[in-house]
C-alpha cells in the first residue's frame, strides 16, 4: 500500500460531514477554503525558497500551489503582476480562446522576463503552440487533484483521477487530495509576447 495511503484517515468537518485528513495533519496541509493538499518533497534554499529549475508541466504541488495562489512567475518567483495585467501562457491546442469566454488552468502566470523562455521550455506548449493571454481578473476557482473514498470496510480507496478542476465549494472537495490550484481567467486578452 501507498505510504500516502497509509497517512491518511477519515475526519469531520465543523459542519459534523465526513471528510479525508492525513494522520498527523499540521498546519499548511490545507488550504484557506479547507481543502487537503497533497504532500510532496521539495529541496528548499537556505531561505525556504525552491531550489532547481522549475517542470513546467511537472511542476511540485508546493511550488505551483504558492506561485498560483501569490499570482508569482513559476520560474523566478517574483510577482507576476504587471501594469497591464498578468501574463498566462495558454495551449493552443483546443484553439485560441475568445476574448468572451473563461479560461481555467492550472498553469501560474509569468513575468515578462521570463515569459518567452517558459514557452520554450514548456513541451507540451512548444508541441501545440500557445497563446499569451494578457488578464485584468483571474480570480480563484478550485483545485485539480486524487479524489478518494470511505469504504464500508472502513478503509479508505484511491479512485481515479480525470484531472477535471472541481470548484471550490463543491462537496467532492471533503475527499479530494489537492495537486494542482486552478484560477478562472477572464478579462482576458490575447497579445503577442513581442508587444508587451
Amino acid at each position: 500500500m501507498d505510504d500516502t495511503l497509509l497517512s491518511l484517515r477519515a475526519s469531520f468537518t465543523s459542519a459534523g460531514g465526513s471528510r479525508i485528513a492525513y494522520t498527523d495533519e499540521r498546519r499548511g496541509d490545507r488550504d484557506p477554503q479547507g481543502v487537503l493538499w497533497a504532500r510532496v518533497s521539495q529541496s528548499l534554499d537556505e531561505r525556504g525558497a525552491p531550489t532547481g529549475k522549475p517542470l513546467w508541466r511537472m511542476i511540485s504541488p508546493p511550488r505551483q500551489r504558492e506561485t498560483m495562489s501569490q499570482l508569482r512567475c513559476q520560474d523566478c518567483r517574483v510577482l507576476a503582476r504587471t501594469p497591464e495585467g498578468l501574463v498566462f501562457l495558454h495551449s493552443t491546442e483546443d484553439g485560441v480562446p475568445e476574448p468572451s469566454t473563461t479560461v481555467l488552468t492550472a498553469q501560474p502566470p509569468v513575468c515578462l522576463q521570463h515569459a518567452r523562455m517558459a514557452s520554450k521550455r514548456c513541451s507540451h506548449l512548444a508541441e501545440h503552440g500557445f497563446v499569451a493571454l494578457l488578464a485584468q481578473s483571474a480570480p480563484l476557482y478550485g483545485v485539480i487533484g486524487t479524489p478518494h473514498r470511505y469504504t464500508a470496510d472502513r478503509s479508505i480507496q484511491v479512485m481515479a483521477c480525470d484531472g477535471v478542476p472541481v470548484p471550490y465549494g463543491h462537496a467532492d472537495l471533503d475527499w479530494l487530495v489537492a495537486s494542482r490550484l486552478v484560477r478562472h481567467i477572464r478579462a482576458f486578452t490575447v497579445v503577442n509576447l513581442d508587444d508587451l
